[in-house]
């Protein structure tokens, strides 16, 4: 039986704070992680951001008086004259409400990260979890935490009880020639307490114009289709060979939870965890980010012990690699076993068979197609020219 959860407390993200109690803690940090001295560069990008609006609103407002002006003195229309003012002063009263709202969301994320690190610790501890600033290439085996490079969680914040879960943000970059990108993503990470095959739910509510925004894809013939409504929500793939399993793991009060918690999470399941994913932060100052997140893990974690009793049969097939002694000399075979095992074996120890430990990656189709599509339009009109001017000689030589 669980243990009674500690009342939310979301107080922390934006009561009042120290600013004293804040440096001291971000001087903690350094001193016990690295940190870098300061965060700054957010900072500067900000400022920089406001001084180059405010001066492209002072060259279109003076552009646009010059216009107003010469307009007005080369006998425009009066009505023309006011439509052109309102153009102007619609344009300038857009850009200054861009830069208020950007300076009201900085402020609201705590102006910086010492203040935001602060929050979030005071708001871990205050919610009987911890807090850890930054985890460089945590090696989690989850898809996202496998790609690219330059890997690293920050604002973690975890909980023990009734069971390991950790909140937080992952950055990696890719690299395409001599251009870099960096992925941004939100995650939970589950502890479970057996491994299971590897499951991936592709939610299709956050999936783009060219399919599946995951990192990885995945072999199509892998997909599974469920009853009721979960195909409208999900996309399952488990690995060859498992159905049976995915449908044991996968009962409809489980779906039910998943559709009505997490339909707009990806959610992976690989060896004895589980995540769920989006392309966006986690770990932030907003109370209602949490408080949704706390209950999605909560509804999930009340189901998670009919998962505990899964057993891999294969392990109990004779010959099975996972059955055979790793020190074993080549050619042995297994210790023969009484005819009434002994209690305690009846069932297979915890863990998966090699076949179902990964999935099969997949061919993203829809960008080869783009690719190839864009390919064919930059040598195709050159080739076409090529035999038009070809043809169009031989005609005139006959």
């Amino acid at each position: 039986m669980y243990p009674r959860p500690v009342a939310f407390d979301p107080r922390p993200l934006q009561e009042p704070v120290d600013r004293g109690a804040v440096r001291s803690f971000a001087q903690q940090l350094r001193a016990a992680n690295g940190l870098p001295p300061s965060d700054s560069r957010g900072t500067i990008g900000l400022v920089a951001g406001i001084v180059m609006a405010f001066v492209m609103v002072s060259f279109v407002v003076s552009g646009g008086s010059v216009f107003v002006g010469i307009a007005a003195s080369a006998g425009a229309p009066s009505w023309f004259v006011t439509i052109a003012g309102i153009m102007v002063a619609l344009f300038v009263g857009a850009f200054l409400a861009a830069i208020i709202t950007l300076i009201v969301r900085v402020s609201r994320r705590g102006g910086g990260g010492d203040e935001t690190r602060y929050r979030l610790h005071r708001f871990a501890a205050a919610n009987g979890m911890s807090y850890l600033p930054m985890f460089r290439d945590p090696g989690l085996p989850g898809m996202i935490f496998n790609t690219g490079s330059a890997r690293h969680a920050t604002d973690l914040v975890r909980g023990t009880q009734p069971r390991f879960v950790e909140f937080g943000n992952f950055r990696f970059t890719t690299q395409s020639g001599k251009n870099s990108t960096t992925h941004q993503w939100g995650y939970v990470a589950v502890r479970l307490d057996t491994p299971l095959p590897h499951i991936v739910l592709d939610a299709l509510g956050n999936n783009g114009i060219l399919g599946s925004n995951l990192p990885t894809s995945f072999d199509a013939a892998q997909r599974l289709s469920l009853e009721g409504d979960f195909d409208r929500y999900f996309s399952l793939y488990c690995p060859a060979g498992y159905e049976r399993d995915a449908l044991y793991l996968f009962t409809p009060d489980i779906m039910a939870r998943f559709i009505d918690n997490a339909a707009a999470l990806d959610v992976e399941i690989v060896d004895d965890w589980m995540f769920l994913y989006a392309k966006d932060d986690f770990s932030t100052l907003d109370p209602a980010r949490w408080g949704w997140l706390f209950s999605v893990v909560r509804v999930l974690l009340d189901k998670l012990a009919q998962w505990e009793r899964w057993r891999d049969d294969r392990l109990s097939e004779v010959g099975s690699p996972a059955m055979l002694p790793s020190a074993a000399p080549a050619g042995s075979l297994p210790p023969a076993l009484p005819f009434s095992p002994p209690a305690g074996v009846l069932r297979p120890p915890p863990g998966v068979a090699v076949p179902g430990r990964r999935l099969r990656r997949g061919i993203p189709w829809v960008i080869v197609i783009i690719g190839g599509v864009i390919a064919l339009a930059w040598i195709l009109p050159p080739i076409i020219g090529f035999l038009i001017a070809l043809f169009g000689g031989l005609g005139s030589m006959n």
